[in-house]
């Protein structure tokens, strides 16, 4: 038996196959991601509020999970779903001139590793 998983707009074309003849009951899981960001609002004296207003967007997307801290604001949770909703918020933030974005993506959910 063989799981085909499919990605895109066409779900004709399988890009990876896994053989399921090891584990026949494997199921495919989402991949979680966990980020880290850092936004940098260059232009004018105000430079909190674009940040605020930053955080409060990415909030109020119930797919993913944010947690804010003094230094920047990390976001877990499935990769396409996580990434659609940034590229949504940062394109938002670019009407501000001169907004600069540090971001650290990781391929693995390290809020197991925030819990210790």
């Amino acid at each position: 038996m063989s799981v085909f998983i499919m990605t895109g707009n066409n779900p004709c074309i399988p890009i990876i196959r896994y053989s399921c003849l090891v584990n026949p009951d494997f199921i495919f899981h989402a991949m979680i991601i966990s980020i880290e960001i850092s936004y940098y609002p260059l232009h004018g004296d105000d430079f909190i509020e674009p940040i605020k207003a930053f955080i409060d967007r990415l909030n109020s997307h119930p797919k993913m999970e944010v947690h804010t801290n003094g230094m920047s604001t990390q976001v877990f949770g499935e990769y396409d779903k996580v990434m659609e909703i940034l590229q949504k918020e940062i394109r938002a933030s670019f009407e501000n001139p001169y907004s600069v974005f540090v971001m650290k993506v990781v391929n693995a959910d390290l809020r197991v590793h925030a819990k210790q």
